[in-house]
């Protein structure tokens, strides 16, 4: 034991804390160097062409070599790429391949480093609001945030929601199959709107989301996926979104942002079909603070400290329900618009699946 600053510290318990802070810092530097890695298609690449040196891959990509070989070496060293030291080549195995090369992989995760950069870039702001207690509105946000998103989240959805998340809800595939009216309600870039038109074409879907950049992306989006009968944007807030008699609405990691959850709930309740669904995926938390602190927790409560909390509280009422809200909270929230029919349908370990009816 030392005595510092009338501290007893120990120094083993210290030295484990110093390394894993190595290693947390050493992760943290990866950030920018995987989203340089993504954007100019260097994963690919090395996929396609590897194994291979910095200069064969600098070629291969119109890149510059010295760029190139230390990118490489510092993806090596956190176990991104492979190195071979006695051919001085560099290559992906199949899991580096799948989660870093494949964008239509399950796995797939630049969008996920996307995310932290954009959000590192709101600190000043989030800073402030500390002091303040006011909100800041995810159209401040940069606009990576809104791709990045977007790529952390598709991945879970293209493999989840139409295969388990949908057949949990009782009786909704039978009506997509057989045509039904569908809110997409704080789409984003309508990932999970084209996902679901592409697999029940004769339903119809429209995405909502007051952000008007995300719902022309969303647009294109659907037109460059051939959707141009059964899918549509527009721009609405959760709580005054048009339409009517709905046999479906979703909401999809966003329920928790709302700033008014239960005068959005009442929306909801108004604008369902009698025999209609509310779809609400939340991220996967438990009911005890204690049992979120672990790495998924960890990922989602600093995440809401700088994304949906200050969304939140930017809107009226600022409820700020946060991203671990859990169970309960989401079910006192339909409970409270007169939804008389929740439960939790299914789950990953990133989501939650809930299913309501009036």
């Amino acid at each position: 034991m030392t005595i510092t600053n009338e501290q007893v510290i120990d120094q083993d318990v210290l030295d484990e804390f110093m390394g894993r802070f190595i290693q947390e810092l050493a992760a943290a530097s990866q950030v920018p160097t995987v989203i340089i890695g993504d954007r100019l298609g260097l994963y690919r690449a090395l996929d396609e062409v590897g194994p291979c040196t910095s200069a064969e891959l600098a070629t291969a990509t119109g890149t510059h070599e010295r760029y190139i070989r230390e990118w490489l070496r510092g993806q090596a060293a956190g176990g991104y790429v492979s190195y071979d030291p006695k051919t001085d080549e560099y290559s992906l195995t199949p899991e580096q391949s799948f989660t870093l090369a494949q964008p239509d992989s399950p796995a797939y995760i630049p969008g996920a480093f996307l995310t932290v950069a954009a959000i590192v870039r709101a600190v000043p702001a989030i800073t402030e609001a500390f002091t303040t207690g006011a909100g800041f509105g995810w159209h401040e946000q940069h606009p990576d945030l809104f791709e990045g998103v977007e790529r952390f989240f598709r991945p879970g959805y293209s493999v989840n929601l139409v295969s388990s998340w949908l057949p949990a809800l009782d009786g909704v595939v039978e009506k997509l199959t057989a045509g039904a009216r569908v809110a997409d309600v704080g789409c984003g870039h309508g990932a999970s709107t084209i996902l679901m038109a592409q697999a029940f074409p004769t339903s119809r879907f429209t995405g909502f989301d007051y952000h008007e950049p995300s719902i022309a992306r969303a647009t294109r989006q659907a037109a460059e996926a051939g959707l141009t009968t059964n899918c549509s944007f527009a721009v609405a807030g959760a709580a005054d979104y048009l339409g009517e008699d709905y046999d479906l609405v979703a909401f999809f990691d966003c329920l928790h942002d709302m700033g008014d959850p239960i005068g959005v709930a009442k929306h909801v309740h108004e604008t369902l079909a009698p025999d209609g669904s509310w779809m609400i995926v939340e991220p996967y938390a438990n009911a005890a603070v204690a049992d979120n602190l672990n790495p998924i927790g960890r990922l989602y409560y600093n995440s809401s400290t700088m994304v949906c909390v200050p969304n939140s509280l930017s809107q009226e009422t600022g409820a700020a329900l946060g991203a671990q809200a859990g169970e309960q909270a989401i079910h006192d929230v339909a409970a409270a618009a007169g939804f008389h029919d929740f439960r939790r349908a299914t789950e990953t370990p990133f989501n939650i699946v809930y299913h309501a009816k009036p």
